[in-house]
């Protein structure tokens, strides 16, 4: 969709440019890059790639006690039922992993770059930085990308398939809006029967050989405000009345201004992220919460 790219790259120790639509819709295409001249190549998708159920459950209702938003108000839950369009967070919230945190630990680097995604999703620091600071610790490279892939499938949370069969069985869009890469959310899309084109994710970028180049800050989630960004477009193209936005971090709270999402929902039976729930307008630690909601 127009309106969404940006002009300018954050390549990690490398210079170059590039445009990248953020509606990209492969999760298996990557962007070779040849520094004399672009090019676009695919990645065939490994056959053990298959999501899979989490077997751990949510937090417990408890551990958000002292929260007064656990229960919606008449008006939230008005909202959430009357919503045309429903977008998700990925990592904490549709997965139980923080993608980047597993890829880095696989990469031996898991400490370090957890620390910086704690920041990140608290919003200490933008998340711009915060992305370029975690890769430049790993810098993987499409083999480890590859092999990362193969060995550990993402693992989706509990309630998040039935949930978005619900929505889906009342005509209600759904959308994955991730500070994440698209490698690693293709296939959760997959299992949940949502399109690619209603993905919205990050692009690493490769050399000839594989090497690790940086990423598309041409992507609109590769900066801080940035799922705001994802979420008003979608909103003024497809022309949704009422949308909701679920997830966990402080980049998700931000998608709810003018133009944006109605309503934000936080996620809380992965991470409870306690200045981004106090601000939530509905605290949840389960979908089943939400499920039971729309019945």
């Amino acid at each position: 969709m127009e309106g969404l790219s940006i002009s300018r790259i954050i390549p990690i120790q490398v210079s170059c440019k590039r445009h990248c639509s953020a509606f990209l819709p492969t999760f298996s295409l990557h962007l070779r890059k040849n520094l004399s001249r672009g090019q676009v190549w695919m990645m065939k998708r490994p056959k053990s790639l298959d999501p899979i159920a989490a077997s751990v459950q949510p937090l417990e209702a408890s551990s958000i006690g002292h929260f007064d938003n656990k229960q919606p108000s008449k008006e939230v839950l008005e909202l959430w039922r009357s919503a045309d369009a429903v977008c998700f967070d990925v990592d904490s919230t549709v997965c139980i992993d923080e993608g980047i945190d597993e890829l880095a630990e696989f990469c031996g680097a898991g400490k370090a770059v957890a620390e910086w995604t704690a920041r990140a999703m608290g919003g200490s620091v933008p998340f711009e930085e915060a992305l370029a600071a975690r890769l430049s610790l790993f810098k993987p490279s499409l083999a480890k990308v590859q092999n990362f892939l193969e060995k550990r499938p993402p693992r989706i949370s509990p309630g998040i398939e039935e949930l978005v069969k619900k929505l889906k069985a009342r005509n209600i869009n759904v959308y994955l809006i991730s500070g994440g890469f698209r490698q690693m959310i293709n296939p959760v899309a997959s299992i949940l029967g949502i399109p690619q084109e209603n993905i919205f994710a990050n692009q690493l970028l490769f050399g000839s050989s594989g090497e690790f180049l940086g990423f598309d800050a041409n992507e609109p989630t590769s900066r801080s405000g940035g799922k705001a960004a994802a979420v008003q477009q979608i909103r003024k193209v497809k022309g949704h009345k009422a949308l909701v936005m679920i997830g966990d971090g402080a980049t998700d709270l931000e998608a709810r201004k003018p133009g944006g999402a109605d309503l934000f929902i936080c996620y809380a039976g992965v991470q409870l992220r306690v200045a981004v729930a106090a601000k939530a307008n509905w605290l949840v630690s389960s979908f089943r919460d939400l499920i039971n909601a729309l019945e």
